[in-house]
């Protein structure tokens, strides 16, 4: 693309949706960093707003909406829309953070779990649930994030809250995993999903893996790596 074309008439100053398929171990905030910086290095320009339509965690992969320009005034559409992620649950334990981001604290036996016991308690979770969000999340509380709260060795009180779950399948079941596919509201944290299986189990559960797959209409084999993203960009 043109480095001297005029910023008024820069498509991604005056607004682009980019589907980016989000890498492990990447945080959402690296990516639109990483996304911005291409931009402005490519365009010489000095500032452009770009923003992401909601969080992965560093140990997803998957759809992450990125607006750029004029379009960021309507990343609030997109964050409302129904998501669906694939991953994996590990049953007979747990860890702090409901995933792999912390050592496991827990253990459990998984000899008396049955296929039929895994499938029906899936149903639990469907609907309107209450859930209550991670210690280790992004939740704000009194000016801090919530995982600088647990990584500090705080402890505090967190509210439940109302998301809604249309889908909650088990794909595949080879214990001590299963591997699920989700459809859910915005909010839903899939950790605590994870976590909340294992207590219904009478049981113990953390999320080993998770992709999320779709953001209403939009789905992720439609979505560009970053390597695609910058040899698109310089095409």
């Amino acid at each position: 693309m043109d480095p001297n074309q005029k910023p008024e008439t820069n498509p991604y100053l005056l607004g682009k949706v980019l589907l980016i398929d989000k890498p492990l171990d990447w945080t959402s905030f690296q990516v639109v960093n990483k996304i911005r910086w291409l931009i402005k290095q490519e365009f010489g320009l000095k500032k452009i707003k770009v923003g992401h339509a909601g969080t992965l965690d560093p140990l997803a992969s998957g759809l992450l909406i990125i607006c750029t320009g004029k379009e960021t005034k309507n990343i609030h559409t997109y964050q409302a829309q129904e998501k669906e992620y694939t991953g994996t649950i590990t049953l007979g334990a747990t860890t702090p953070s409901y995933d792999l981001e912390t050592e496991i604290d827990q253990r459990f036996p998984i000899t008396d779990l049955t296929t039929d016991q895994l499938i029906a308690t899936t149903q639990q979770f469907t609907g309107e649930i209450l859930q209550k969000p991670p210690i280790y999340s992004a939740i704000k509380k009194d000016g801090k994030r919530l995982y600088e709260l647990a990584r500090a060795g705080e402890t505090t009180e967190i509210k439940s809250r109302t998301v809604s779950v249309n889908t909650f399948e088990l794909s595949n079941i080879r214990l001590p995993k299963v591997d699920f596919r989700i459809t859910c509201s915005k909010g839903t944290y899939i950790r605590s999903m994870a976590h909340d299986y294992g207590v219904a189990l009478d049981n113990g559960a953390h999320l080993s893996a998770l992709r999320r797959t779709k953001i209403g209409d939009y789905n992720v084999k439609d979505a560009l790596s970053l390597e695609e993203f910058e040899q698109q960009l310089k095409a």
